[in-house]
């Protein structure tokens, strides 16, 4: 008996952007080694090609100091998994991955001290962004491009600290991706949870969680972050509580809990200014300095 034929659901086809935290100063520190991480992320990209033919991979490195894209499935596998398309991928990938570990490092050397060790994930986010609205509006880029309705995510790997500094391009980005129905999912692996990766995971409708236990990372990712949108339906993915929506100051790239801002930008800063620094605007009075001198203009006696 002839089986019937499948159908093929377009949500089924993802194309996924991971963004791999390379920063050396983290990796240094923490309980999983960067060889142990690679090895969980490799057989992670693996299984996400092995779900389905048409689905896409795409890496990009996230260092202290830049960022780039270090593997592609569509143009560096061209050939089954019967020629071998593991070691393709392993060789390929690895290759790219050293070579950028190493311009990376050589423009950490004039870094001044006392700066947080955050990665530059404003910047991996952004090419993110690009490469996902390049190959949707060129459509030949994509091995399959009459499918319209593919899943578009990007997964952040992310073990930095926050950069408070990159506060403003990140919530740009993040914005950017709601905007273009681009989820954001994220799994932090540093101490500290990341407040930038719970407000992109919240904004964009993605999945944000920090492992407990970083042996089983594989583990974690492939029944957390592998779902594609129409399987994420039907299961009990990690729900947001307790959501860091604390945001920084423009002036000093500090994280405040309250503070002033522009009612025509919308920049924030921690102190009272006479002038946006943003926009130009000029500010009036503050409310204080207002009330105590309409004060002083009632007790001053008339003439």
């Amino acid at each position: 008996m002839a089986s019937a034929p499948s159908k093929l659901y377009a949500d089924d086809v993802s194309l996924v952007v991971v963004l791999l935290d390379t920063n050396p100063f983290f990796w240094s520190s923490s309980s999983l080694s960067f060889s142990q991480f690679l090895s969980h992320v490799l057989a992670f990209l693996n299984g996400l090609l092995t779900l389905n033919q048409l689905n896409q991979v795409v890496v990009i490195a996230t260092g202290y100091n830049s960022c780039d894209y270090i593997f592609d499935s569509s143009s560096d596998l061209n050939r089954g998994f019967e020629n071998g398309r593991m070691p393709a991928m392993c060789s390929s990938f690895l290759q790219k991955l050293e070579d950028f570990l190493i311009k990376d490092e050589q423009l950490s050397k004039d870094e001044p001290e006392g700066k947080i060790k955050s990665s530059l994930l404003s910047g991996s986010l952004s090419m993110a962004l690009c490469y996902i609205q390049r190959v949707f509006r060129s459509g030949a880029l994509h091995p399959q491009p009459r499918f319209t309705n593919i899943f578009q995510q990007i997964l952040c790997l992310q073990g930095s600290p926050d950069g408070p500094e990159q506060y403003v391009s990140i919530m740009n980005a993040i914005f950017s991706a709601q905007r273009s129905r681009v989820p954001i999912d994220s799994c932090y692996m540093g101490a500290q949870n990341s407040a930038f990766l719970q407000q992109a995971s919240y904004i964009t409708g993605g999945v944000h969680h920090k492992p407990q236990n970083l042996d089983g990372l594989f583990q974690y990712l492939m029944t957390i972050f592998a779902a594609d949108l129409h399987s994420r339906n039907f299961l009990h993915l990690p729900k947001p509580t307790g959501v860091d929506f604390r945001a920084s100051c423009f002036c000093h790239k500090n994280t405040i809990d309250m503070g002033y801002i522009c009612s025509v930008c919308l920049s924030i800063f921690c102190k009272h200014h006479k002038k946006c620094s943003t926009c130009g605007s000029v500010f009036g009075q503050a409310q204080s300095e207002a009330a105590s001198a309409s004060d002083k203009k009632r007790k001053t006696p008339e003439k």
